[in-house]
């Protein structure tokens, strides 16, 4: 609940202009703030919450003012997770900015690949050159990653609730995704497995199948899920009526997501301004009328159950179209150039590596300036959104017609929703914040960048 120091510190500051004092504590015993408060017949104590989550220990940072056991006043401190991604990216070529956008939002990597990959495809022109498998095959990674990452909230937020067994069942169940991560971009996250062109390589033999029996345990445990939160009344009490931010508060902020479906509004990326050929699935977008945290819980749930229908969709196209490209034909662009799967299951084939050391100079030369240099784009600027599992993830891309990103800047959905504590908390309980802040599902490795 505080600070971790070696003993208590306390101390009276004027709160506001009319010099009513409030308390500014952390860590150690309370009594000594407790005394001072009672003397001076005051109970209002500033405190530095949390971590509740796991992954917030050092990154997030809660300011509460509290009377008693409810907030008056709340605020969220970041910018302790700052990695400089967007800066960097303007020192590395195109198809190396892949592998920094993937590490912003770690818990949804793929949703940044396919964004900025579809941003400098728009700048380059070749958007409609994308081979159809490719784009199939970036819809089935980016659903798997939406039900993986809705995963790691419901099971965070059970635990955050002391419900241990929520978060080992969800996390068991994530991990089922992870291994098709794995099967098929050689990574469980950080994949670098979406490129301007389209993927890195095809699906291995036997994916499908392998696929389509890890969705029939991924159900199974989706069920024991349910049952352990839909019908306890513990949650319910805990969830329902908290954490409420209606449809207005949501449309000042800029919310999106779960968060702004909660209060009623079908506002899906997928719907509203298709990319990837989504218009092309069969598939609804839940709502809820509550505006709460029981609302976003039910929602995200519901969400995984599409997810898994449009993923039964990709697999049944790309079963039936078979074999065939995943990168655009333009040589100039795909890179790695002819990739293949090697000896040891990840990187070139030894054929293609023997051909351009051994037999092609043309070959080799043009595969080490596409490597080192990249490739030129357009001078431009384009703006890309996509639906992310925690709202609409924005790409705003500069070109100078070099071969690397005058400018690239992300709207990372998490980012917007966190603005939202303060509107959630105060007037509730303190209890009550970790439920509120666990319902916006915040990660902060994409709040910061």
């Amino acid at each position: 609940m505080t600070t971790q120091t070696p003993r208590s510190t306390a101390h009276v500051v004027d709160a506001d202009t009319e010099g009513v004092p409030s308390f500014e504590a952390s860590g150690g015993d309370w009594s000594e703030i407790a005394e001072e408060a009672a003397r001076l017949g005051e109970e209002r104590i500033v405190v530095n919450m949390g971590p509740q989550h796991p992954s917030t220990h050092g990154v997030l940072r809660l300011m509460l003012e509290i009377d008693g056991e409810t907030v008056t006043e709340a605020r969220a401190g970041i910018g302790y997770l700052h990695t400089g991604i967007e800066k960097n990216m303007e020192f590395r070529t195109w198809t190396q900015g892949v592998t920094f956008c993937t590490r912003m939002d770690y818990v949804a990597p793929l949703f940044q690949e396919a964004a900025y990959c579809l941003a400098v495809e728009k700048l380059l022109g070749i958007t409609d050159d994308v081979p159809e498998r490719a784009t199939v095959i970036r819809v089935l990674m980016m659903e798997l990653n939406r039900i993986t990452s809705h995963l790691v909230c419901l099971a965070t937020g059970g635990n955050e609730l002391g419900a241990t067994t929520i978060m080992t069942v969800g996390f068991t169940a994530r991990e089922e995704i992870l291994k098709i991560f794995e099967l098929i971009s050689g990574l469980r996250m950080n994949h670098a497995y979406i490129r301007p062109g389209g993927v890195a390589q095809d699906i291995p033999p036997g994916a499908i199948d392998t696929i389509r029996e890890s969705l029939v345990t991924v159900r199974q445990y989706f069920k024991q899920l349910e049952d352990l939160m839909m019908a306890n009344p513990i949650l319910h009490l805990r969830l329902k009526d908290v954490g409420y931010l209606g449809l207005s508060g949501c449309m000042a902020l800029g919310i999106t997501g779960p968060v702004l479906r909660s209060a009623g509004l079908p506002y899906d990326v997928r719907k509203a301004n298709p990319y990837c050929g989504y218009e092309t699935y069969d598939f609804e977008v839940p709502v809820a009328q509550s505006s709460d945290s029981w609302g976003r819980l039910v929602l995200r749930v519901e969400e995984c159950y599409q997810s898994m229908k449009i993923v039964e969709q990709t697999l049944d196209r790309l079963q039936k179209m078979g074999p065939g490209p995943v990168m655009v034909e333009d040589k100039k662009i795909a890179w790695p150039a002819q990739l293949a799967i090697g000896s040891d299951g990840m990187g070139n084939s030894l054929d293609h590596i023997r051909e351009i050391m051994g037999t092609s100079m043309e070959a080799l030369i043009h595969h080490f300036k596409l490597v080192t240099e990249g490739f030129r784009v357009p001078a431009g600027q384009v703006f890309q959104t996509v639906e992310h599992p925690r709202g609409e993830l924005g790409v705003h891309l500069v070109s100078d017609g070099g071969t690397r990103p005058y400018r690239a800047h992300f709207r990372d959905p998490s980012f917007n929703n966190l603005q939202a504590t303060s509107i959630m908390c105060e007037g509730g309980q303190v209890a009550d914040v970790v439920v509120a802040v666990a319902s916006l599902d915040p990660v902060l490795g994409g709040v910061d960048r």
